[in-house]
Formats: structure tokens, sequence, C-alpha cells
């Protein structure tokens, strides 16, 4: 039989707003340990997602539609994502890390319309120039079908803008309303396409459908770590791989829970980064990451 349409996927966390509006639903902790960490609630969210989806329609992204998100590990990254999912867009997360040729390569297999990044990424300490390695992929061949860049303001760096294709993001949001009807989706619609990592090959983008994966995502969540309502979780996965997408964004925010988005490195400032987050912000939950990328 013909599955039921559902807008699951979409409104994945807003069921979570009756009972849980204000629980944080992110926690940021940034690459820098000397800036605070931020809390974002579950109606926050809610709210920055229906702006985002409004804006992403309002410039003729919608259902069926592919957009490339290659972002750094930041609040604004699982908003893009989550408003992919509202609107029926699929989202394709490209590994902030990766260079011009490889963003490059997923935009044309997928077919992306329209690709979100921001002006600058932080990692280790460092400056990592999105934008401009956004730039570099689009003056490569195939690539005519994207349609516009948009842009997320991160470190306030300096960026070039490309008239009628660049827009910054915030802009867009500020003219939309907090409300996004989300759109309904039968069970075996696309949700994203995800690569593999091409350490072995030419990258192969895996296809994830609505139904059964958020299924999947919200179960294992909860049943393997035994996730209460008081918990924090933690995966120290970055988004960019199918671990970050379960266990960061679609599981913790399906079960209603609290989930770290942290935008540094193990190793940074020093070796101990992990356990001095752990002692000063009392996470109950750590999922380690491992090395294999399987999707």
């Amino acid at each position: 039989s013909t599955p039921k349409p559902s807008s699951a996927a979409s409104d994945v966390y807003k069921r979570q707003l009756e009972t849980h509006g204000e629980k944080a639903a992110l926690i940021w902790e940034p690459d820098d340990p000397g800036m605070p960490s931020r809390r974002i609630s579950y109606r926050e969210l809610h709210a920055m997602v229906c702006k985002m989806g409004n804006a992403l329609r309002r410039i003729g992204i919608g259902r069926g539609d592919r957009v490339t998100i290659y972002m750094p590990m930041i609040v604004d990254t699982v908003a893009a994502m989550l408003a992919c999912a509202r609107i029926g867009a699929v989202h394709n997360v490209v590994f902030g890390g990766f260079a011009p040729a490889s963003i490059a390569d997923r935009v044309r297999d997928c077919g992306a319309r329209a690709i979100i990044t921001a002006d600058e990424g932080r990692r280790a300490g460092r400056s990592i120039a999105l934008k401009a390695n956004v730039d570099a992929a689009m003056k490569m061949p195939g690539m005519e079908g994207v349609r516009n860049v948009l842009v997320v303001r991160n470190t306030g760096a300096p960026i070039e803008m490309t008239a009628e294709r660049d827009y910054w993001l915030d802009r867009l949001m500020d003219r939309e309303t907090e409300e996004c009807v989300p759109e309904r989706m039968n069970a075996e619609d696309p949700l994203f396409i995800l690569h593999t990592s091409g350490s072995t090959g030419k990258p192969k983008g895996m296809l994830h459908t609505t139904g059964g994966y958020l299924v999947y995502a919200a179960y294992t969540h909860a049943a393997i770590f035994d996730i209460r309502d008081s918990d924090v979780f933690w995966c120290t996965a970055d988004v960019g791989w199918i671990t970050g997408h379960s266990y960061i964004v679609y599981g913790p925010l399906a079960n209603g829970a609290t989930t770290v988005v942290f935008e540094g490195v193990p190793s940074y400032p020093d070796a101990s980064r992990f356990w001095h987050v752990v002692d000063t912000v009392s996470y109950t939950h750590l999922r380690a990451h491992e090395t294999r990328h399987d999707l």
C-alpha cells in the first residue's frame, strides 16, 4: 500500500515544544575554550528553522531540490539541515574540512541548486576559509546548476560576494516569519544524501529516506543510550558524517534530548579538552566517534 504522507521529518522536534519548549535543544561548545558556550531552546531552534525554511522557499528552493551544506560545527548548520527537511528539500552535508575539488564533486553528483556556507569556520585555533573554498569550487566545470550561495556570518571576516548569486542568510531570514508550514512527505521520500569519504575511491552519494531513517535514528538513540529527560548527550562526531546526522541532530532532537554541537577538536588546546568540557558542563553521555565513516 502507498505510505501515508507525513511531516515527521520536517517537523522532527516541533512536537517537543508543548512540553520542552524552554528546554535546551542544543548546547554549542566553541573551538576557543575561552569563549562561552551557548544554549538554544527548542522554541528558539524552531523559530530559527522556520525563518530559514521560509528564506529557502523565497529563493525558489522546494520539495525534491538538493541543497549542499558546507558549514562549520555551529548552530546554523543544524538549523540548515532541519530547514531543508521542513520544506522537503534534500540536504547534502559536506564536511567543512574538504577542499574545493571535493566540494565540487559532491555538488555535481547530487545536482544541488543551492549551497549554504559560512564566511569562515574555526578549527583548532585556525580560521578555515569556507566561502573562499566555495567560490573556488564554483569556478570548476559542471557547477552551473548552482543558482545561489547563502552565507552565514560566523567570524565576520571579509569575503567576496557575487551579485545575484550570493546572499547573506541573516538578511534573508530577517524578512521572514517564525511560522513555516512543513511539507508533507511520504515515508520513502528522500531526506538527505551523504557521500562516502572518498578515501578508497570516488565518493558515493548514499540516499537516506524519511520514514525509515528517522525511526532508526530515534530508536537507536533512545534504546542504546538509555536517554532520560534530564540527560545531556554529546556525540563527538562532525555533522559531516552519518554519526553526526544520527546522534547530534535527528536522534536526540526527535527524542526531546539536549544535544551538543562541538566546534573544536579533542586535541586543542591540549589533549584534555574533552574531559575539561565534561567536567565543567556535566554532560551525562559521551558518544565518541570512530574513524570509519560507513554510511
